[in-house]
């Protein structure tokens, strides 16, 4: 398996909707157009790395008119996020691509230093390795690249804890899989987090 999938797992950029946490500094409608750009940094990288297909996984449907003012370049696939927690969510995205024959790169929208050659490092390390990982500062993840549909990683998982990277790691070798950890990054979650935003965004 060469083709690699980039999937951007994507909540629609509305007050009151995303990026709620980061209220209390700016507002919900100041979250929300902070959603908007990191949304749009991310897609923007995501085709810049050249890594392969990038698909915005989206919630809620593609149908909903807020996705018609944020500016997706036309070649990205788009798709609806199924039911579920994240887990049931991601994993099952995750199923699908590998089922045909793809390893997925699977990342959010809220980590800026994200960039395309970040991901065009992460696909490369797929070539060696079973799956590749990207930390964040808060205990999490920006980046989950696999070859294979593996479920543990995704169920049961207490997902927003500082536990999730480190119960990935554990779950992906204890199927006895090759792992590639990336350098580690900084999530825009919390007002404190928005000192990680570069210069140009403040």
């Amino acid at each position: 398996m060469t083709a690699v999938r980039i999937i951007l797992v994507a909540k629609a950029p509305l007050p009151g909707l995303a990026k709620t946490r980061l209220a209390p500094a700016l507002g919900e409608e100041g979250a929300a157009q902070l959603a908007q750009a990191l949304l749009e940094h991310s897609v923007a990288e995501a085709v810049a790395a050249g890594a392969g297909p990038v698909e915005l996984y989206v919630s809620p449907s593609v149908s909903h008119p807020v996705w018609s003012s944020v500016n997706i370049p036309s070649g990205v696939h788009w798709s609806a996020q199924t039911e579920g927690d994240l887990g049931e969510r991601l994993a099952a995205v995750t199923q699908r691509v590998t089922g045909q024959q793809e390893a997925v790169l699977l990342m959010g929208t809220d980590c800026p230093g994200l960039t395309a050659p970040v991901l065009r490092e992460a696909a490369l390390a797929l070539v060696d390795h079973d799956a590749c990982l990207v930390p964040v500062s808060d205990g999490g993840y920006a980046l989950l690249g696999l070859k294979h549909h593996l479920p543990a990683v995704f169920h049961n998982m207490p997902w927003s804890t500082s536990q999730v990277a480190e119960l990935t790691i554990q779950r992906i070798q204890a199927a006895g899989r090759s792992l590639k950890i990336l350098a580690p990054l900084h999530d825009i979650d919390e007002p404190a987090d928005l000192q990680w935003l570069p210069a140009g965004w403040r």
